[in-house]
């Protein structure tokens, strides 16, 4: 399998809006990714086509029966492109609705009493539904508290606080925060061992974007994504539950299909965007992995651009051409540590001296994009135990070039001089 090469780039890069200007600022390099990605220009052309459309699904004419064949052809696609042999895809409001809405079904779907597990390095959308339905439920909602100096958390410490009446947990899997990836197979498995019927939910927003899904190895019942954050638009979020998740109560019309967990006509320019999605990294796993087919190509995919981005995070971290690294800057802290393997294409740091908001700006001022996480309700979790009050997070994507990280450098040598 070959890797990313500048001409693949610049192939890639063409391919995305917006991709080295905004409308508003001009020429900028994008490094917030993990607030939303770049849209790919082909789901920009399909959301319009969609937009269009005045048939719903469902009907006897020629317009709704393409909109029904466009929805079943994507889910067939998503089932090989997450590997998720069993289960259903539907699509809702927003990755944060539905993480609510499976958490919601899982809790009231249970036995009304015991644990629901999850650790306190999960994104607000997470604990804020176990808090609220635990509660409701009957339930304890209990936290696994993160290592604060890796930004993450390990299977040892979920096999160390599951008990046998452990009836949900959840699992982040990568933070947008620190930018770590969590080993989900092995969280899994050490839950399975302990509470084998326990409903596990992954929030799987962040990392969607940065490699592989692999539903059938996790042993999972829930995986949720936001594909706005993968290339695709704002508007809806997408969610992949497992057949027992499916057939638990929920909220459903009566008399109506019994397993349809979707509410109401879904638009089907969501369904029609997410497969344009798929056909680019089909597209992109063919370039770097020539003989490949089917899941193969979206592995080779992932892969390469998991590799990519390594290489921007470490650019970023250690330096390029004559340009010091991160790491080099005496004043600059990188959260996580220095050298973590388990960092996916993002990089959160602060300046001693500067505040995280005037840094922010300043990046802006050169025509770099990054973002203010301040210690709120939605970092407060990761930022008020290592006692900061904000930091800058630098988030990339396989579109983002090495030459973008040298610009990022030379801007941070002189704001952290």
């Amino acid at each position: 399998m070959s890797a990313i090469t500048p001409d693949l780039l610049d192939n890639i890069r063409s391919q995305f809006s917006q991709v080295d200007s905004c409308p508003v600022q001009g020429q900028r390099v994008f490094f917030e990714n993990a607030g939303g990605a770049l849209t790919l220009n082909s789901v920009v052309d399909c959301s319009k086509t969609y937009a269009a459309i005045p048939d719903n699904q469902g009907r006897d004419n020629p317009g709704s029966h393409e909109l029904v064949r466009v929805i079943n052809q994507t889910k067939a696609d998503l089932r090989v492109f997450m590997n998720a042999p069993d289960g259903q895809f539907f699509v809702g409001e927003s990755g944060t609705e539905l993480i609510f809405r499976l958490v919601m079904n899982a809790c009231l779907g249970s036995a009304s009493d015991g644990i629901v597990l999850g650790s306190t390095v999960e994104h607000p959308a997470t604990r804020s539904a176990c808090h609220r339905w635990a509660g409701i439920s009957g339930k304890t909602h209990k936290l696994i508290a993160h290592d604060d100096a890796s930004g993450l958390v390990s299977a040892e410490e979920y096999a160390k606080a599951v008990t046998p009446d452990t009836r949900v947990a959840t699992i982040l899997h990568t933070s947008p925060v620190t930018g770590m990836g969590m080993d989900v197979a092995a969280i899994s498995k050490a839950i399975r061992a302990v509470a084998p019927d326990c409903f596990i939910i992954v929030d799987g927003i962040q990392h969607a974007a940065h490699g592989l899904m692999d539903i059938a190895a996790y042993d999972i019942d829930g995986y949720v994504i936001s594909p706005y954050k993968m290339f695709s638009r704002h508007g809806y979020g997408l969610a992949w539950i497992s057949d027992r998740l499916t057939q638990l109560p929920h909220d459903s019309l009566v008399d109506g299909p019994a397993e349809n967990w979707e509410l109401g006509t879904r638009d089907t320019g969501s369904y029609a965007t997410m497969l344009e999605v798929m056909n680019y990294l089909d597209w992109l796993g063919g370039q770097v992995a020539p003989d490949a087919k089917g899941r193969d190509r979206f592995v080779a995919a992932g892969k390469a651009i998991h590799a990519h981005e390594k290489t921007l995070t470490d650019a970023m971290i250690h330096g390029t051409g004559n340009l010091d690294g991160l790491a080099e800057m005496e004043k600059v802290h990188i959260i996580g540590g220095v050298d973590n393997p388990a960092r996916e294409g993002l990089v959160s740091l602060y300046v001693d001296g500067v505040s995280s908001v005037d840094v922010v700006a300043k990046l802006n001022a050169q025509g770099i994009r990054t973002h203010l996480r301040k210690a709120d309700h939605y970092s407060g979790n990761i930022l008020n135990p290592l006692g900061l009050d904000g930091c800058v997070r630098v988030s990339m994507c396989h579109y983002n070039s090495t030459h973008e990280v040298a610009q990022f450098l030379a801007a941070m040598k002189e704001i952290a001089a």
